[in-house]
């Protein structure tokens, strides 16, 4: 069966296994997902992730959690833009996130950025999700 939001799978999989403390979790890739890992990764709520081949033309996206003194790294993690309700932001009226200390994560024209990366390079989007 299609999947319908593969972002919000993604997100969804990411809490359960911060949750359930595991040390990585899986899901399936594609070159968007990796990016919002990226953009995770650069801000300091995830370890990493890598892709690995499945074969049969098929990727799988690992994402490696991270933990600070017992809890997990990723206190809320909350997908903003749905598929029956896009949220497109300028760079002035972008929200912040716990007054700063969270982060929101960007679909922009020069790629997928964290809102301070788009604050710096003064580009709006399409709000993906928002991380504290």
């Amino acid at each position: 069966m299609a999947m319908s939001d593969p972002i919000a799978d993604m997100l969804t999989r990411i809490r359960n296994g911060q949750r359930a403390f595991l040390p990585k979790v899986s899901a399936p890739a594609s070159k968007k997902l990796k990016n919002i890992c990226d953009a995770l990764e650069r801000e300091g709520y995830i370890r990493g992730s890598h892709l690995t081949d499945l074969g049969n033309n098929r990727q799988e996206l690992n994402i490696e959690l991270k933990y600070f003194e017992g809890a997990p790294a990723i206190k809320e993690i909350r997908r903003i833009s749905k598929c029956g309700l896009r949220v497109y932001s300028s760079i002035e009226s972008l929200p912040r996130v716990r007054n700063g200390l969270g982060t929101s994560i960007l679909s922009t024209s020069k790629g997928v950025l964290s809102d301070f990366e788009a604050r710096q390079q003064h580009v709006g989007g399409e709000v993906l999700c928002s991380v504290f």
